[in-house]
């Protein structure tokens, strides 16, 4: 223990114990207990070098357990930090949020608070050893629940949840309009010259179920923030439509006191507004999980897995870093492995964005997601669990998703303010009237507009509409808007970075040249023969041949056999044929060399080469498969181009295809053979440079770039 000689010990009123990192010896204990002691407010500070950890205590009015890490850190050691992540329930606006932020920034091991409305989602950084139960009890002593949410777990638990409340959400906005209408007609008949006017016992009899029924929502949260002595828009909801509500009230049993003047109709008005866009606003959450739910979806719930000498199912979750897992033809990755023992083609187009299907023998490594096509494959896992490819994706997106722009960080501090100003400009407005005229009841009337008309309508009915409008629009033409800030930003753009497959392209393979040899079948014939022969494969390349052979009469074939990696043999019409790579010419001692010039200069334009011969005889000739460009793609670049927008292609796929691709639409810039983490990094250098990105892709491959 450590405390300075020279000065009585501070008064403490907290103490916080942080585990450190770096120590190796007593000397480096005291030279922490040095520097903390040299630290304004911190009365004791002890260091445990074999529990690696510091005690301290401190006065929180001085200094805060952030500082305390800060002075650790300066001593040249560490506080460990990790990232956690809260599922809130309760918050209808920036304030709540942002006093959220301030709950949990005071709990002691807290680093860094990021709570996103939208997502409904908090995003801390805390020090090793802060309590989860710390952290979810201080949301709900703010008034709002909390619950941990686990990294990368997303699924369709959370999306029912979603759903139910957009229903709910529905359902009562539904009831509240049908009982809101004559209302608002009555006032609508009323401007227009026709004095009729509902009976003041119908109209309460109307407004009352709007009021306490479909609008307690907005009592239960005012009364939260009330209860923290904070403010939200919900309480200026609350306070707007009751004193509406009640001036109307008194009107109705004492109209010769109060004037006669009902109000049901602002009130009714206000409240089933308002829930018009807290329903648009739960539907455009529902949207902000798509991204997650589909990655989820790609990872297999079981995995096969050799143990005890034989194969045993588990949890995708139980499988370790180094166990053998069996996966069938047909079947999904379940976590990034390296083969071992046999050979197949992957799809791994979800991934990597690469349209054809991948050979993958022993010693290659294989993606967690993507699907085993014709083989079966032996693999030891090598990275699962946070760690893996698609949890990385996951957490990306989940990260992009929950990250919050500056401009809102502005609208969280004025939204801090708003509430209190509105309420003390109506308390001054209704002192300002009383003394001026006298009339109580016309200074309570101006009292109420001010809070009615500072009802956030526009945040919560023309925002979200004018971002559904926007968003609905713009998805008939095929574009995704990230956000409202996006679509602000969207002006100044100055680079458009576009993946490949499935977006300059088809994003499906397709049969780009035929070429019969010397002396052998015309070009229809052999396409008929190779067709015939993949008659029922649900190989991609062997899809692509039949779709080009669609109008031709196929023949039987029999004796098919799968030969995985290599291509296939069957017989047709009587003929023994092999179809397949180089390899397997090799293999049956077919020379290639009359079409390789032919072969090499289409694999130079990305294409893949499909050979064909009868088996043990002679050749026949080779289909060259590719993914189509387009139509549209090199009108859309030349026209980026004329207005001063440069271009850029972010792909998985290989480079020759990248390049050739490129060359065809006039796009400049590639960038080939990247990981989906590692193209949201070249977004960041873009960014970087000055530029302002847009990203075009279509795949999940493209979710954390896009995001």
């Amino acid at each position: 223990m450590y405390r300075t000689m020279d000065t009585p010990a501070e008064p403490a009123a907290a103490s916080v114990s942080l585990p450190v990192q770096g120590m190796t010896c007593a000397t480096c204990a005291g030279r922490i207990e040095k520097v903390l002691a040299k630290v304004p407010g911190v009365a004791v500070a002890s260091v445990n070098l074999a529990g690696e950890y510091a005690d301290v205590a401190y006065d929180p009015a001085t200094l805060s357990h952030v500082d305390i890490a800060a002075a650790i850190g300066r001593a040249g050691f560490t506080v460990p930090e990790r990232a956690v992540e809260l599922a809130v329930t309760g918050m209808t606006c920036a304030t709540c949020a942002g006093r959220i932020e301030k709950v949990l920034a005071k709990v002691p091991g807290v680093v860094s608070a990021d709570v996103n409305l939208a997502s409904e989602r908090a995003h801390l950084g805390v020090m090793s050893g802060t309590g989860a139960a710390d952290l979810i009890e201080a949301v709900k002593k703010a008034g709002f629940g909390a619950r941990m949410v686990e990294s990368g777990t997303a699924g369709a638990a959370e999306e029912e949840e979603l759903a139910k409340k957009s229903r709910h959400d529905l359902v009562v906005f539904s009831l509240a309009t049908a009982l809101t209408l004559p209302l608002v007609a009555q006032m609508i008949w009323d401007l227009a010259g026709f004095h009729w006017m509902i009976p003041a016992l119908v109209q309460l009899a109307l407004a009352t179920p709007v009021q306490f029924w479909a609008g307690a929502r907005f009592y239960r949260s005012a009364f939260a923030a009330l209860k923290a002595f904070s403010g939200n828009m919900d309480l200026l909801v609350a306070l707007g439509t009751s004193a509406a509500y009640g001036l109307s009230l008194f009107n109705t049993f004492f109209p010769e006191t109060g004037g006669g003047d009902l109000y049901y109709e602002a009130g009714a008005a206000v409240i089933t507004l308002i829930l018009l866009g807290k329903w648009l606003e739960s539907r455009a959450k529902r949207g902000t999980t798509a991204a997650i739910r589909a990655l989820m979806n790609l990872r297999p719930e079981t995995a096969r897995v050799v143990r005890g000498g034989g194969e045993v199912e588990v949890p995708v979750t139980e499988v370790a870093s180094g166990d053998m897992v069996i996966v069938r033809p047909g079947e999904r990755m379940p976590v990034d492995a390296e083969v071992m023992e046999g050979t197949s083609h992957l799809d791994e187009s979800l991934i990597t964005g690469e349209s054809l299907p991948v050979a993958k023998e022993p010693g290659d490594l294989v993606t967690g997601g993507a699907i085993n096509a014709n083989g079966l494959l032996r693999v030891r896992a090598t990275t699962v669990g946070d760690q893996s490819v698609l949890s990385r994706i996951i957490a990306l997106v989940q990260g992009a998703q929950g990250s919050k722009a500056p401009v809102q960080r502005l609208v969280d501090r004025i939204a801090a303010l708003f509430v209190p100003v509105v309420v003390a400009i109506s308390l001054a407005t209704f002192a300002g009237w009383w003394l001026a005229t006298g009339d109580v009841p016309l200074a309570i009337i101006n009292a109420v507009a001010v809070l009615v008309i500072a009802c956030p309508c526009a945040l919560g009915l023309a925002t979200p509409t004018a971002i559904m409008v926007g968003t609905g629009a713009a998805a008939a033409a095929g574009i995704l808007i990230k956000d409202a800030e996006a679509l602000e930003r969207a002006h100044a753009i100055t680079t458009v970075v576009f993946d490949k497959t499935g977006t300059l392209t088809e994003g499906r393979p397709t049969v780009s040249a035929v070429t019969a040899a010397d002396g052998g079948e015309g070009e229809q014939e052999m396409v008929r023969l190779a067709a015939s022969a993949q008659q029922g494969s649900e190989h991609p390349l062997a899809g692509a041949v039949l779709a080009h052979g669609e109008n031709l009469e196929l023949l039987k074939a029999e004796d098919f056999r799968a030969l995985p990696g290599r291509g296939l043999e069957a017989t047709v019409a009587g003929r023994a044929l092999v179809i397949g790579n180089r390899r397997l010419m090799s293999e049956e001692g077919i020379a290639t060399d009359p079409l390789e010039d032919r072969a090499q200069a289409a694999e130079g334009r990305g294409m893949t080469i499909m050979w064909i011969a009868e088996k043990g005889f002679r050749l026949l000739g080779i289909i060259a498969v590719g993914d189509a460009l387009k139509p549209s793609a090199r009108d859309a670049v030349g026209r980026l181009a004329g207005a001063g927008i440069g271009a850029v292609m972010l792909t998985g796929d290989n480079r020759l295809s990248a390049a050739a691709i490129a060359e065809q639409v006039g796009v400049k810039q590639v960038v080939a053979e990247v990981l989906p983490e590692n193209k949201a990094e070249e977004i960041k250098r873009l960014k970087g440079v000055g530029k302002t990105v847009a990203m075009v892709g279509d795949g999940i491959n493209d979710a954390p770039a896009l995001a």
